[in-house]
């Protein structure tokens, strides 16, 4: 169906701030012009995150007002993971408060000191939380996409050559490889699904878990349809499907592409990976 006008009624409104040049420009200088010191309410429009910028519908408010907060067995829970599963097929689902969360249980596991975890592009909190435990985070997306005025229809796609090459001479020290889709450090740009299958097929020949960055999967689920071939008769749900079947697990922040206003989650395999993985995030909630 097309129509001229948004297929959704809008409740409500929230008010915002406005700041003229001169306060903006003293508010900079007293942060130091970094961001991330900047309350929210100095902010008009914000471009630092992509995080939260959705409005949740109706039915979503109505299901938090009839949400189950059982301390254990909660039906939400199992709702949860039932959503989870259908979209992804991952064994084991663990929810966690954030998307950056999920990644600092992943990589408190799994990444050291020397280790090196290769990317399209990391997110900045994806880099934080591997640089935090002494690993480097390796951005290896194509030269197209470096280049913002250049038209191509993936240009968050991994570089293989580069990925081939790092795998092959350095596998011992990488406990996992990632990449995320949309690129979002990268503005966002698609990943296509040969790159996904063939980054896949790069880290399952050296046994190295591969995991997605599952920011915006919806979105490049939606792109895949709209410009690669063979997928335009397609629905975004099989090819999310697709996607995931090629990675071992994923993490997500699911105020991006779920349209909620808080929570994230990870998602695996992995018998014994997933156990570690509940043992940290349950002793990160008692604290």
């Amino acid at each position: 169906m097309k129509t001229l006008i948004e297929p959704f009624k809008i409740k409500m409104v929230e008010k915002i701030k406005f700041t003229t040049e001169k306060e903006r420009i003293k508010i900079l200088e007293k942060n130091f012009y970094n961001l991330f010191l900047i309350r929210a309410e100095h902010i008009l429009i914000d471009f630092l995150t992509d995080s939260g910028t959705g409005a949740m519908s109706d039915r979503q408010w109505a299901a938090i007002m009839m949400g189950d907060e059982t301390y254990a067995g909660s039906r939400s829970f199992f709702a949860f993971e039932k959503a989870v599963k259908k979209i992804m097929g991952f064994k084991h689902v663990i929810p966690t408060h954030q998307g950056r969360a999920a990644e600092r249980i992943l990589f408190s596991m799994l990444a050291k000191k020397g280790d090196i975890v290769p990317n399209n592009t990391h997110f900045d909190t994806t880099r934080a939380n591997i640089e935090y435990n002494k690993a480097e985070a390796l951005d290896l997306v194509i030269p197209e996409g470096k280049i913002p005025e250049l038209v191509h229809p993936f240009k968050g796609n991994m570089d293989l050559t580069k990925l081939e090459k790092v795998v092959a001479l350095k596998h011992k020290k990488i406990p996992i490889g990632m990449i995320t889709i949309t690129n979002n450090s990268r503005g966002g740009q698609p990943v296509s699904m040969e790159n996904i299958k063939e980054t896949s097929k790069l880290f399952k020949k050296y046994n190295i878990p591969f995991f997605i960055d599952a920011c915006r999967f919806a979105e490049n689920a939606y792109f895949i349809k709209l410009r690669e071939k063979g997928y335009q008769k397609k629905s975004v749900l099989e090819i999310a499907k697709e996607m995931f079947s090629y990675a071992d697990g994923c993490t997500m922040s699911a105020k991006k592409d779920a349209i909620v206003n808080i929570g994230g989650f990870i998602a695996m395999n992995d018998d014994n990976l997933a156990m570690n993985a509940r043992i940290k995030n349950e002793s990160r909630q008692e604290v």
